[in-house]
């Protein structure tokens, strides 16, 4: 049976023709926030294209290690064990996703997670957007004190009652996102909608200095720092279109992209770039899938002149890496 919905103002008579036609809201809960973590429950509420409630879903997953912080998720080991792997419910939850655009508060996190889950399936989630509400919130202007999703649910009146727990989580945001929406659709606000590039090249880091449990996992209580050596070449400037990557030019990423980030920025340092975490006047490059996507790096490219290429012509452009000179 369907959790009764808070209710909501009526939508607007026009309602904008570009927006989605379904949506569906994730909640997972997780072993922790890394990349190597695992998704332990995971609940979809489906919505039509006004945010009216269609049905929903919930299951548990067995991470096939230890279940991380369960002071704050309350799923212990003894819960998961009976639990299906996410390969059993890979089909099942890509059938909530289908065609919809994915809808979650710090959506690119549900996201990545999602992406890494189905990319251990050997399989791939059917998204091709996303939408933040912490980003839809801002768009709206709403006076929130912060980004948090119990603040979103008081302002409007949603009533959380199992703070995260995935499916109440879900319904919580069900019931903020619908009225968001709508003003969203009576205001004429653009959706602030993110492509979502499943994984096609990833890489398990095991955890150093451990042995290794059921299922390969190590356990360990922190993980090794990803902080790379100084490049040891200087700075020579920007990158000029159609020309040549060289050794020592700052490159900066933003936004998803098909080959994990870990291993785009291993290969750009093993090419003698500085990988940038930041973007400032000095930075020679960013590499995007979605130059149109807003964010702060985009953003400040666009203010500075930074050259943008995206993933493909970037791997591309890795493969004739330009010496540097010498003074």
């Amino acid at each position: 049976m369907l959790d009764d919905l808070t209710t909501a103002a009526p939508s607007p008579t026009v309602w904008p023709a570009a927006y989605p036609q379904g949506y569906a809201v994730v909640d997972v809960e997780t072993t922790g926030l890394a990349r190597d973590d695992r998704i332990i429950s995971a609940a979809v509420y489906r919505l039509d294209a006004r945010g009216e409630v269609e049905d929903h879903w919930y299951t548990t997953v067995n991470p096939e290690r230890d279940p991380g912080p369960v002071w704050i998720h309350g799923l212990t080991s003894d819960v998961l064990e009976g639990a299906p792997l996410f390969k059993d419910v890979a089909a099942e939850f890509a059938a909530r996703l289908e065609g919809r655009v994915l809808v979650a508060h710090n959506a690119v996190f549900d996201w990545q997670m999602i992406a890494r889950e189905y990319a251990r399936a050997r399989g791939e989630a059917p998204v091709r957007q996303r939408l933040c509400t912490i980003a839809l919130s801002k768009e709206l202007k709403l006076p929130l004190p912060n980004h948090k999703l119990e603040s979103l649910a008081a302002h409007f009146g949603v009533v959380q009652r199992r703070a995260h727990h995935a499916l109440d989580d879900a319904r919580v945001l069900a019931e903020a996102f619908r009225p968001s929406l709508r003003a969203a659709a009576a205001g004429g606000v653009r959706l602030p909608l993110h492509e979502c590039r499943p994984l096609t090249e990833w890489t398990e880091r095991p955890r150093i200095g451990q042995q290794a449990g059921p299922g390969g996992y190590r356990p360990a209580s922190w993980r090794p720092s990803r902080k790379r050596p100084a490049c040891p070449y200087p700075n020579p400037g920007r990158y000029e279109p159609g020309g040549r990557l060289r050794q020592g030019m700052r490159v900066a990423f933003s936004g998803d992209t098909s080959t994990e980030r870990d291993l785009l920025e291993d290969r750009a340092a093993e090419a003698g770039l500085h990988v940038a975490t930041s973007l400032s006047r000095l930075t020679s490059l960013l590499v995007t899938n979605d130059p149109e996507s807003g964010t702060s790096k985009v953003v400040k490219a666009r203010q500075y002149g930074t050259p943008v290429v995206d993933e493909a012509a970037f791997g591309q452009l890795l493969g004739d890496v330009e010496a540097a000179r010498e003074n």
